[in-house]
Formats: structure tokens, C-alpha cells, sequence
């Protein structure tokens, strides 16, 4: 089996990368780091082989389908455009998934009167809109505990650009800067850096109020991200204890940070 440990250079490189690029949408994490690619190789005649598993027999079918969808377009756009094969295994509807992606079939095309949504594209606009404000929130925090409020607010898109530190899996300005231009597709660099979903401008009186809002999504990703990783470390067997991993208590008392944002912050006046 393959694993993130075959990570390299060259074509198997460049498939891992594209395969961590694609998240749980409900979740906003990589799919690769939650441990759903069972296996991602290339074959001798350039055929890449990606096996993929989910938490639960019975995850919903639409959130499914939507990372597959995400995974094929990830392994069609490789360099050398190769032929396919993916495949769902321990689903309650893997047989149908699989002989429906292979055929290029849609969402409602595979699971006929069984489908709620003949378009899954509000669905994805709605865990666009979760992606964006926990991606917001976890940039707002970080830069929080340098920035005054009224400095942060006053950022535009290149100004925020320019703070980036790195490129890379945790290059949590870079992921934002994705969810802005996924929002805002063309907006300019001198648009700002930081506001509501909806479009409207912040002032310092609006942050906290603003924070929160924003903390209440992320604490429910969160927690449904430490449920699926549960569930699936149960499933395979997978039981070891990874450091760090929020626990219900932690939610409870309200101990979980944002990803990528450790420290408390500092600085608001």
C-alpha cells in the first residue's frame, strides 16, 4: 500500500501534491492527511491507481461523490494527463460510485430517484462559504496577535500577500487568499484583505463580534473533523493517539485553537 511516506520528486510527487490539495469540503482539511487515499500509484504505463476510503459505511452519499469528483479532476489535471482508475472501497454504495465515475456519469445520473439534489453546486457553495470564514478566522487570529485591530483592518490583498511566510501545507495566508479569490473571483490586489462573506467592510467596533461568528463555524468543522478521524481510526484499527488531537472535553471547555494559529492573542487595541 502507498502511503504519504512515498512522497518524492517526479510524477508520484506531483500526484501526492495534487491529491493533498483536495479536502473534505465539509471539513476544509486534505483528505490525504484525514488518511481517505488507501493508495495512489502510478503504473508502469503511466495509469495512476487511486484507492480511497472514508470513515463510516454510510457517510452521505453527495459528500462522497464531491471528493471523488475532486480526485478525478486533481488526477486528469497531472502533467502527463494519464488514464485512471478510482476506486471506493467499505461503501454502502461503492459499487454504484465506482461504475458511475468510470462512465463520466453525474450525481443525480447514478443515484436516480434516490438523489435529493439534482445539483450538488449550492452544496458546494455552502462549504465554500464554511472554507472561507474558518480560513479568515484562522489568519485574522494569527496576524491579531502582532497587528493592532485598526492596522489589520486597513490590509489589502497585497499587503496581505506580502506577509505570507511560506508556501506550503500549513501556509495558512496562502489557503485564505484561494478562499478570497473563490469569492471574489478577478478582485484586485488593493481590494480588502478582511471582510464578511457577504462583502462588507469591517471596522475594529465590528472584529469581535465578527471573531465569533466566525469561531462558531470553525468549532463545528473542527469537531466533526475529530468525529471522522475517531471514527475511522476505530474502523481500521488505526487506535494509537495522535498528540494534539482536540478531545469532546477540550470542545467543551472551549480549549481548541484554530489550526496553524498557536498562541494567544495579544494585541487588539
Amino acid at each position: 500500500m502507498s502511503t504519504v511516506a512515498t512522497l518524492d520528486g517526479g510524477r508520484q510527487g506531483e500526484l501526492w501534491r495534487r491529491l493533498r490539495a483536495v479536502t473534505d469540503p465539509e471539513l476544509d482539511e486534505s483528505i490525504v492527511d484525514m488518511g481517505f487515499v488507501e493508495r495512489a500509484d502510478i503504473l508502469a504505463d503511466g495509469t495512476v491507481v487511486v484507492d480511497f476510503r472514508l470513515p463510516t459505511y454510510w457517510c452521505s452519499p453527495n459528500f462522497v461523490f464531491l471528493m471523488l469528483e475532486d480526485v478525478r479532476a486533481a488526477v486528469e489535471g497531472l502533467s502527463w494527463a494519464p488514464a485512471h482508475r478510482l476506486t471506493l472501497h467499505d461503501h454502502m454504495f461503492a459499487e454504484d460510485v465506482n461504475a458511475g465515475l468510470a462512465a463520466g456519469r453525474s450525481f443525480p445520473e447514478i443515484f436516480g430517484a434516490l438523489a435529493v439534489e439534482d445539483d450538488l453546486s449550492a452544496l458546494r457553495a455552502k462549504f465554500r462559504e464554511k472554507a472561507f470564514k474558518r480560513r479568515q478566522e484562522t489568519v485574522l487570529l494569527d496576524l491579531r496577535r502582532t497587528l493592532t485591530d485598526a492596522t489589520l483592518l486597513t490590509m489589502d490583498l497585497a499587503a496581505l500577500a506580502a506577509a505570507r511566510p511560506s508556501a506550503g501545507p500549513d501556509d495558512a495566508i496562502g489557503r485564505y487568499l484561494e478562499a478570497v479569490a473563490l469569492r471574489w473571483p478577478g478582485c484586485g490586489t488593493d481590494a480588502p484583505a478582511f471582510r464578511s462573506y457577504e462583502g462588507a467592510v469591517l471596522g475594529p467596533a465590528d472584529l469581535d463580534g465578527h471573531l465569533a461568528d466566525l469561531r462558531a463555524v470553525r468549532i463545528n468543522m473542527e469537531f466533526s473533523g475529530a468525529l471522522c478521524r475517531g471514527l475511522k481510526g476505530t474502523r481500521y484499527k488505526e487506535v494509537e493517539m495522535v498528540d494534539g488531537e482536540p478531545t469532546l472535553v477540550d470542545f467543551i471547555l472551549d480549549r481548541v485553537p484554530p489550526r496553524g494559529c498557536a498562541g494567544p492573542s495579544a494585541h487588539t487595541a
